[in-house]
């Protein structure tokens, strides 16, 4: 199989290189040049926000499929799509769950209304608008048939370049008390970003086409089950201390942001991110590891590059503020039996 990677060299379109490089097919990537690629790839160089940034792309061959993780204005989707619709026999377009209409259902399916508003014509707007515009554009080129689109949730593992989940290793590592935002049974959603990767390469095989939610199912894993394994691969003496959601909101304390993964129980926002129907994905072949081997391998993987994650910048910074941590835990019990 021949594969073009738009991207290629950060998280996602990292992960998905390496799993097709492991498959044995033929890998180009086109990017920027700010990260290396990895070994093996044939790379092309170009920016798609630039004029004439897909110049490389011109004469660069023909694939089997594309993979774009563009997060952005979707007329540079666009663009892309339309140069590539008669040299590749596939568009998969990495989406998000973000482009269903709010407040979304819990349980939400692939048949769900979208936001209004987007176009694949758009600069940029908002992350929801602008992923369904690439969504539309990828479609428009390909057609139904010949374009994926992959609604992804929560994104998990090494590589991780937003910092949600290596923000709580290194906060459980420090050890002492840990603010644990409840129920501990809370369940989450997410998807290991190998395992996105293993099934966006069988889609390809497959010839797949249309919408997928991709995450794991709902309770895959719980707050308590995630931060126990970052305590028990970190080795840290760290203290949970499960906290009930409203003393976390009382105290001013962002959801998502400022205690990343976490959103309370029973409001939209959790009901958007964390219980989304994944039938379909299911039923074609997703595959989800367990979550303490998706921790520790975060945890090796920081290890290896000296402990700080790489942060993107077009992305907020996540985490508690250690001072506003302590006076919070101030007013929550110790457990500890």
């Amino acid at each position: 199989m021949r594969l073009l990677v738009l991207g290629g060299t950060e998280f996602v379109g990292r992960a998905v290189v390496e799993a097709a490089l492991g498959r044995g097919w033929d890998v180009t990537v086109f990017h920027r040049g700010r990260h290396a690629p990895v070994a093996g790839v044939r790379s092309l160089h170009g920016d798609r926000t630039a004029p004439d940034g897909l110049a490389a792309l011109a004469d660069g061959g023909s694939w089997d499929a594309v993979v774009d993780t563009w997060s952005a204005a979707p007329r540079a989707v666009r663009d892309a799509a339309r140069l590539l619709r008669g040299r590749a026999g596939r568009y998969v377009y990495l989406s998000s769950r973000s482009v269903y209409a709010w407040p979304p259902a819990a349980g939400l399916t692939e048949d769900a209304p979208l936001v209004e508003g987007a176009s694949a014509d758009a600069g940029q707007s908002d992350y929801a608008r602008d992923k369904r515009g690439g969504e539309l554009a990828a479609t428009e080129a390909f057609g139904a048939d010949r374009s994926l689109l992959v609604r992804a949730g929560l994104i998990l593992g090494p590589y991780e370049n937003i910092g949600r989940l290596p923000w709580w290793l290194h906060r459980i590592a420090r050890g002492g008390p840990v603010l644990a935002p409840g129920p501990r049974d809370l369940p989450l959603q997410y998807i290991d970003v190998r395992d996105l990767a293993a099934w966006v390469l069988g889609a390809v095989e497959r010839e797949l086409s249309g919408p997928y939610n991709l995450v794991a199912p709902s309770g895959h894993a719980t707050m308590g089950s995630l931060l126990e394994a970052c305590a028990k691969v970190t080795g840290a003496t760290a203290d949970l201390r499960w906290t009930d959601p409203d003393v976390v909101l009382d105290a001013g304390i962002e959801p998502w942001t400022q205690l990343p993964v976490w959103l309370p129980p029973g409001s939209d926002l959790h009901a958007a991110l964390h219980t989304g129907d994944v039938t379909k994905a299911l039923g074609t072949g997703l595959s989800c590891r367990p979550v303490a081997e998706t921790v520790a391998d975060t945890w090796s993987w920081l290890r290896e590059i000296g402990g700080t994650a790489p942060q993107r910048p077009d992305r907020p910074a996540v985490g508690l503020d250690p001072a506003v941590e302590a006076k919070v835990l101030r007013g929550v019990p110790d457990t500890t039996p």
